[in-house]
């Protein structure tokens, strides 16, 4: 048995639940070219289901490669091809596995076993040729990345190395290689601007433009149109001509280019992007030999650190538990949904409606309190299909069918008569909301549900004038619309299972991500965004300058400071929100007369963007009437934290969400708090806050970190 066939028997103990791949070897005569052996990755599951690499999986590959390098010395073959399974090529590392690893040596075995094995690929006695033919991510195009040779399909949905975002490095190559084949500054854009762009993805076009194919081919028959190009590529008649590396200034710039975009997406708050960095500046003398190495220690620091665990973690949470949410009904009390109301024309109201129509394509009608409105409701939903149209998203017979589907009214009778699904997006005033759902309740079929997209005020007293109460739920969006995947479902007191079947339903057919959540004062994401905000708000108020409370919570790499998140939200909307909170629990919650005073003045936000950066803004700085109390970045930030620690635990008690889990997953794809984050309570678990001050972790030891 050789040394890798050693570590990769070894270190399938540690994974008892892979998912394993197998790796096939058929023989195929090329035309004129000889014959040629194909591996195909395969893990026995349905189509959709990824093919993903643990060690039993590397060692099926690794077996796979014994024998086709046999037969390359012995000249029976001509080249070796590998292919993924329709539609899938490879996604990477078994992630599962992964998590359950307590040992750096254990991690370490992970690293060295994948080099081992794909290496192999490049040191074969005859050209390698790797074939995507369907999504490939990490360690999925790691493999191809050492072949000689790669072609890429023009179906792909999705393409990319995504271990950034998730707290490691592409361990298994990704990092020496790529800069060695497309050059330094395209690899920084796939492997750290991709990545901490919430995971970007590539299409094949782009593959093959950026260089990391060698040639594109239609999805419908690629492998057959692959085979060919490779025929004539062992023939001669065809040659593949790369561009050449520029080793020189260009490859320091790039990477200067790719700490610069790290810093402000992380602010130095996790190290895979900068291990990951490090790497690629290393592998500019073109040392495989080093890189790879290098790789194997980053990639066992990291699977041995609290960012990955939490990045795991936090992927779980959207792709597991965001699609089958905690304590959601019976999906088949359901009611189905065959045309949608939007009370409001608005830009929130706007958003809605044209998220309806192109998920659900059913009518959609929205009605306000003039025609201007309402015109300018349509309108704004007719451009952003015509925006589509021009894209390519969509063709002109869609574009055509999706006009005709949205309409505008000034009566509500009218206008949802036979309306299904109702959701108001009115003015965030209790008194205004009841009476909108009193005139909706006298006009709408008994079946119709009615929704409120509020982001703070009470479900059940929004629906307490009713005569029935039941149908009524929270819905609850967060803006972008279109961009932000979360959709609080808020449960009223007296809301049935049926309403919140249907609710959940709907929310599924627009590719959102629902969270139940019970009816209390702003929810989930409002309600801890203000306590966050809140507490920098105070400590600003009580005497410590502006910059100094911002940048204290830089180390927690959110996707944006505080003020600057205040003022995508809007002042107004953020002085309401904590005004609705200082009277649910005024012990907690603070209105900052600072906030009311730039709210008073119109002042869109704190800063002003004249020299191309935030800097406060003279008028608001006039504005603020401070204490002399002056507290460090560590004070702030410890503040913060702790405040954050506190009122998690205090919704966890009142049941606001069934798990901690429902809190990360609605910080993750509602605020845009990172992956390596964990959403907080793993961050929280992490530093001991939770324990300082709630006494307790939020989550088990080994949930988002290393197990005991």
């Amino acid at each position: 048995m050789s040394n890798t066939a050693e570590l990769l028997k070894g270190a399938a103990e540690l994974f008892p639940d892979e998912v394993v791949t197998q790796a096939h070897v058929r023989h195929l005569d090329l035309p004129g070219a000889g014959r040629f052996a194909l591996i195909t990755l395969d893990n026995g599951l349905d189509h959709t289901k990824p093919t993903t690499f643990g060690p039993q999986s590397l060692a099926n590959l690794d077996a796979a490669i014994d024998q086709v390098e046999a037969e390359a010395k012995d000249g029976t073959i001509t080249g070796v091809g590998i292919t993924g399974k329709p539609f899938i090529f490879a996604v990477g590392a078994d992630l599962k596995g992964v998590e359950l690893l307590k040992k750096h040596e254990e991690a370490l075995a992970i690293g060295k076993g994948g080099h081992d094995v794909f290496k192999r690929l490049s040191s074969l006695a005859v050209p390698t040729f790797a074939y995507y033919n369907g999504a490939a991510m990490g360690g999925g195009v790691e493999v191809g990345l050492h072949c000689t040779y790669r072609t890429v399909s023009k179906a792909i949905p999705a393409f990319s190395l995504p271990e950034v975002f998730l707290g490691l490095v592409p361990g298994w190559g990704g990092c020496a290689l790529l800069p060695n084949l497309i050059g330094a500054d395209r690899a920084v854009s796939v492997i750290i601007e991709n990545s901490l762009n919430q995971n970007k993805q590539l299409r094949g076009k782009q593959v093959f433009d950026l260089g990391i194919a060698d040639a594109l081919f239609d999805g419908a028959d690629f492998l057959e149109q692959s085979l060919l190009w490779t025929a004539s590529v062992l023939k001669g008649e065809t040659e593949v001509v790369r561009a050449e590396v520029d080793r020189g200034e260009a490859w320091d710039q790039a990477i200067e280019r790719g700490r610069t975009f790290a810093d402000s997406k992380v602010h130095g708050a996790a190290p895979a992007a900068y291990r990951a960095l490090d790497i690629m500046a290393a592998a500019k003398n073109g040392d495989l030999r080093q890189g790879f190495d290098a790789e194997d220690q980053a990639l066992a620091d990291l699977i041995m650190g609290g960012e990955l665990r939490s990045g795991i973690y936090a992927f779980n949470l959207v792709q597991k538990r965001g699609k089958r949410p905690a304590g959601a009904p019976d999906r088949s009390l359901a009611r189905p949904v065959n045309k949608v109301g939007v009370v409001g024309a608005g830009l929130m109201a706007s958003q809605l409606a044209l998220l309806f129509l192109r998920r659900l394509e059913v009518p959609v009608v929205l009605t306000d309190i003039d025609q201007e409105r309402v015109d300018k409701g349509v309108k704004y939903v007719h451009d952003e299909i015509d925006k589509l149209l021009l894209k390519g998203r969509i063709n002109q017979d869609k574009a055509n069918r999706l006009k005709a589907s949205v309409t505008g009214s000034l009566d509500k009778a009218a206008a949802f008569g036979d309306a299904d699904f109702v959701i108001e997006a009115v003015f965030e005033e209790m008194g205004v909301k009841q009476q909108v759902f009193a005139e909706l309740e006298a006009v709408v079929p008994a079946h119709a549900i009615l929704a409120t997209n509020t982001s703070s005020l009470s479900v059940t007293e929004m629906a307490s004038k009713l005569k029935h109460p039941e149908r009524v739920v929270g819905f609850h969006f967060f803006n972008p619309v279109a961009i932000l995947p979360l959709l609080e479902i808020v449960r009223g007191e007296r809301t049935d299972d049926a309403a919140l079947a249907t609710a959940f339903g709907v929310a599924k057919k627009l590719k959102k991500t629902a969270v139940l959540v019970k009816d209390a004062p702003a929810f989930v994401v409002n309600r801890i965004l203000v306590r966050f905000m809140g507490e920098i708000q105070n400590v600003i108020d009580e005497g410590t300058p502006v910059a100094v409370a911002e940048k204290a919570v830089e180390p927690l790499g959110l996707p944006m400071s505080p003020l600057v998140l205040l003022e995508l939200v809007g002042p107004a909307i953020g002085l309401h929100v904590s005004e609705t909170l200082a009277a649910a629990f005024p012990d907690r919650f603070k209105v900052s007369p600072n906030l009311a005073a730039v709210v008073k003045a119109g002042k869109r936000g704190f800063y002003v963007y004249d020299s191309g950066k935030p800097e406060l803004d003279p008028e608001v700085a006039a504005l603020l009437v401070q204490g002399d109390s002056v507290l460090t970045e560590e004070q702030v930030r410890a503040r913060v934290l702790e405040a954050i620690a506190q009122e998690i635990g205090l919704m966890l008690d009142e049941g606001v969400v069934a798990e901690a889990q429902d809190i990360d997953l609605c910080l993750i794809t509602g605020a845009g708090w990172p992956f390596h984050l964990g959403g907080v309570t793993p961050y929280l678990d992490r530093e001991g806050v939770s324990e300082r001050v709630i006494g307790r972790r939020f989550l088990p030891q080994g949930v988002a970190s290393v197990p005991a």
